[in-house]
C-alpha cells in the first residue's frame, strides 16, 4: 500500500516537469519566431524623393538600415542589379548608373530617366528580406509656346483660336490666365485637348487679352509669353460735346470747340457736317472762331472705319445769340438731320473717299 501511493506521488511530480519543460521550450519558439518577424519583415523602402527630375538623382533606402550580405533590387519584374558579398552584377540597361549599398541595402540611380518609372522590389536571402514601393520620374516642363489661329478678328464674327504647347515636360497641367486674373469659361470661351487650347466664339472688344499660359507638373512648371488678339470693332457709342462748356448756347463773337469721339479699332476717320453739307474739317476737333448768328445749326461728326466697313454719326445744335441777346429762329434737330442726310447724299456721292460707300448704303 505505501508503494503505491509513493509511485502515484512520483508521477504526479514527473508530469508536472514535464509540463513545464514543455511551456519553457514553446515559449522560446515564439520568441524565435517573434525577432525573426521583426527582423525580416517589418522593412520598408524610403525613396529620398518622389516624383523625381528626370536627370536628376534618386536613392531608395530601407528602413531600418540593413546589411545584407547577398540579394538584388529589380523594377517591374526585370533585374536591375544583384550581389553576393563585395561583389555586385549591375544589368546592361543600368551600367553606370545604378549602385547598392550593401551596408544599408540601399540602392542609388543616378540619372534617373522618365523610363525609371515603376515598382521597385528588394530581395535577400541573408537575411531573409523582401520589400517594394514605387516611384514616378517626371521630365520637367521647358519652352512654353502660346501660338494664335489669326492675329485680326472682326468683333461678333469671328472665332479665336489660342494652343498652348512645351517642347518637353511630363503629365503637364494647363491653367490659362486673362491678364492676372484666371480664365472664365463659360458658353463662348472654351477649353479642349485637355485644356490646352483656348477657342473663344464670336469675340467681343472684350476679349483681347492679354492671355497666359502656365503650364505645370508636380516637378516644374513654366509661363508662356502675353498674347493679344486684334479685335476689330466700330464705330459706335459716339459722344459729341463742346470743350470745355456745359451749354450749347453761345454768344456772337465766342470761339467755339466742337469734340467729337467714337469706339472703334482701329480708329475711325471723322469728318465734320454742318446743316447737311460737308465742311473742310477732318478729326476730332472742329474749331469755330468769332461765330455769327448764321451759324446756328445742326453739327454733325461722321465716324468711318475702313477694317469693319461701318459707319456711325452724331448731331448736336448749337444756337448763337444775336446782340440784342435773342435767338435766332432755328430749325427742328429732327429735320435738319433729315436734311443733312439729303445734303450729303447729293454733294458727296460722286466723291471719292471712305464715306462714299456709306452715302450709297443710306440711298
Amino acid at each position: 500500500m505505501y508503494n503505491r501511493t509513493e509511485t502515484l506521488q512520483r508521477s504526479s511530480e514527473h508530469r508536472k516537469k514535464m509540463e513545464k519543460k514543455n511551456k519553457g521550450i514553446f515559449a522560446i519558439v515564439l520568441l524565435v519566431l517573434v525577432e525573426v518577424f521583426l527582423a525580416s519583415g517589418d522593412v520598408d523602402i524610403h525613396p529620398s524623393i518622389n516624383p523625381a527630375v528626370a536627370g536628376g538623382t534618386i536613392t531608395l533606402s530601407l528602413s531600418p538600415p540593413t546589411a545584407l550580405n547577398s540579394g538584388s533590387w529589380a523594377v517591374g519584374g526585370s533585374l536591375i542589379l544583384t550581389w553576393l558579398g563585395e561583389q555586385q552584377a549591375v544589368f546592361p540597361s543600368y551600367s553606370g548608373r545604378a549602385s547598392v549599398n550593401i551596408s544599408t541595402g540601399a540602392l542609388t540611380l543616378s540619372p534617373v530617366i522618365v523610363a525609371d518609372s515603376g515598382a521597385y522590389v528588394v530581395q535577400s536571402s541573408d537575411p531573409q528580406l523582401r520589400a517594394n514601393t514605387s516611384i514616378s520620374v517626371l521630365a520637367p516642363i521647358s519652352n512654353v509656346t502660346l501660338t494664335m489661329n489669326q492675329t485680326s478678328l472682326m468683333e461678333f464674327s469671328s472665332s479665336a483660336v489660342a494652343t498652348c504647347s512645351v517642347s518637353s515636360g511630363s503629365s503637364p497641367l494647363f491653367l490659362w490666365l486673362n491678364s492676372t486674373s484666371d480664365l472664365t469659361v463659360g458658353s463662348r470661351v472654351l477649353l479642349t485637348n485637355g485644356n490646352s487650347t483656348l477657342n473663344i466664339i464670336n469675340v467681343t472688344r472684350f476679349d483681347q487679352g492679354p492671355f497666359t499660359c502656365y503650364v505645370s507638373n508636380p516637378v516644374s512648371n513654366g509661363t508662356s509669353n502675353p498674347v493679344n488678339f486684334t479685335i476689330l470693332y466700330g464705330p459706335d457709342t459716339m459722344a459729341l460735346t463742346v470743350k470745355g462748356q456745359n451749354t450749347t448756347c453761345f454768344s456772337v463773337g465766342s470761339n467755339v470747340t466742337l469734340l467729337c469721339s467714337a469706339q472703334s479699332n482701329p480708329p475711325a476717320q471723322l469728318q465734320w457736317a454742318f446743316r447737311g453739307q460737308p465742311v473742310n474739317t477732318t478729326g476730332p476737333l472742329l474749331n469755330l472762331y468769332n461765330i455769327t448768328e448764321n451759324q446756328t445749326g445742326p453739327y454733325t461728326c461722321l465716324a468711318f472705319n475702313n477694317f469693319t466697313n461701318m459707319n456711325s454719326n452724331i448731331t448736336t445744335q448749337i444756337t448763337i445769340a444775336n446782340s440784342s441777346g435773342s435767338e435766332p429762329q432755328a430749325a427742328s434737330l429732327g429735320l435738319l438731320s433729315l436734311l443733312l442726310l439729303a445734303g450729303l447724299l447729293f454733294s458727296l456721292s460722286d466723291a471719292a473717299g471712305p464715306f462714299s460707300p456709306w452715302i450709297m448704303n443710306i440711298s
